[in-house]
C-alpha cells in the first residue's frame, strides 16, 4: 500500500483537531482589553498545543517521506498516534479554563506522554515495513530525542503535583526541543528525493 492515503488522512485528521481547538477560544463579553485577561490561560494553553500539533504533523510528514510502503501494522499504529493527538483539544481546554490545576495539567502530560510513544510505535512499524536497512531506519537510528521526551513527560506529570508551573516549563522544554524538525530525517529525505 502507498503511503499516500495515510499522510492525507493524517493531516486532515491534525487540521480538525487544530480547527476543534480554536473553536474552544471564546470571545470576551466586554470591549476592552482588560476583558481579554481571563482568557490568556486558554490562550497560552491553545497556543502550546498548536504548536505540539504542528511539531507533530511536521515530524509525521518527514517520518512519512522517506517510506514507500505502509502495512496493516503501520496503519493500526497510525491510527493509534491520531486518537492521542485526538485528546489534545480536551485537555487543552481543561488545562486553560481550570488555570494550570494539578490534575488537569498532570493529563495533559499523559496525553503528550501517549502521544510520544504512539509516535514511537509508528516508527517502529514503518521501519518494519521499509526494512532494517532502510533510509528509515538509518535516520531514526536509536532516536534519543523521542525517548526522552517520553521521560521528561513523565517527570511532568509526577510534578504536577507539585507544582504545575515546572510541569509546564518541561513541556514547553520538550516543545522546543521538536520546533526544528528532527534534521536527520530532513538530510535522508533530501537525498530520498
Amino acid at each position: 500500500m502507498k503511503t499516500s492515503r495515510l499522510e492525507a488522512f493524517s493531516d486532515g485528521v491534525i487540521a480538525i483537531l487544530i480547527t476543534i481547538m480554536v473553536l474552544e477560544l471564546k470571545t470576551p463579553a466586554g470591549h476592552d482589553w482588560s476583558d481579554l485577561r481571563p482568557l490568556t490561560p486558554v490562550f497560552l494553553a491553545y497556543s502550546l498545543s498548536f504548536i505540539y500539533l504542528g511539531i507533530y504533523w511536521n515530524n509525521h510528514h518527514h517520518l512519512i517521506h522517506l517510506c514507500d510502503r505502509v502495512s496493516g501494522s503501520v496503519l493500526w499504529a497510525n491510527l493509534h498516534l491520531l486518537f492521542w493527538l485526538s485528546l489534545v483539544p480536551f485537555a487543552t481546554a481543561w488545562v486553560g479554563e481550570a488555570h494550570v490545576a494539578p490534575l488537569p495539567t498532570a493529563l495533559y502530560g499523559v496525553i503528550l506522554m501517549m502521544a510520544g510513544t504512539a509516535y514511537y510505535i509508528l516508527e517502529t512499524r514503518l521501519i518494519a515495513a521499509q526494512g532494517p536497512h532502510s533510509s528509515l531506519a538509518e535516520a531514526v537510528g536509536s532516536d534519543f530525542k523521542g525517548k526522552i521526551s517520553v521521560v521528561l513527560y513523565l517527570v511532568a506529570i509526577l510534578l504536577a503535583y507539585v507544582n504545575t508551573w515546572l510541569s509546564v516549563a518541561i513541556y514547553i522544554g520538550v516543545a522546543a526541543m521538536w520546533l526544528v524538525p528532527d534534521r536527520r530525517i530532513e538530510r535522508h529525505a533530501a537525498r530520498h528525493q
